[in-house]
């Protein structure tokens, strides 16, 4: 069984699990996260959903500032959208997870203590191997 991670950004973060164990770790630009679901044809695919999260409150920010943010925000909406038209096309079940579900974000010590992973990771990768992280054992 393979479940592929997906933390949807500027630096969008992938995660293969391979039969419950972490085996591959990448960072991909927006464009190419398409080539990767063809590419590694998982059983499933997990992301991070922004679209899960309740409306965004930043206090204490510039007008300019909360337009950055929305943008952001807009976006990786739009990446996930994207991920499930693309999972939906090649036949593989796909299902958003809310940033709040992933669980606090890990540095590397921890991560590597909770998933045995021993290689490098960045921030977007190991939140890609963490929304996949509860269905890494899953069976289709």
């Amino acid at each position: 069984m393979k479940i592929l991670g997906i933390d949807p950004g500027q630096q969008t973060g992938l995660a293969i699990y391979q039969n419950g164990e972490l085996v591959n770790l990448v960072t991909v630009t927006p464009y190419e996260i398409t080539d990767h679901i063809k590419n590694h044809n998982p059983d499933r695919v997990i992301f991070e959903d922004s679209r899960l999260t309740s409306p965004i409150f930043a206090r204490g920010v510039s007008r300019l500032a909360l337009l950055k943010i929305a943008r952001n925000v807009g976006m990786v909406d739009m990446m996930c959208s994207m991920i499930v038209d693309a999972c939906e096309r090649l036949g593989i079940p796909a299902h958003g997870i809310s940033p709040k579900d992933k669980g606090v974000k890990l540095d590397a010590e921890a991560f590597n203590k909770h998933t045995h992973w021993k290689d490098k990771s960045n921030q977007h990768t190991r939140d890609a191997a963490m929304v996949a992280y509860k269905f890494r054992n899953a069976s289709k």
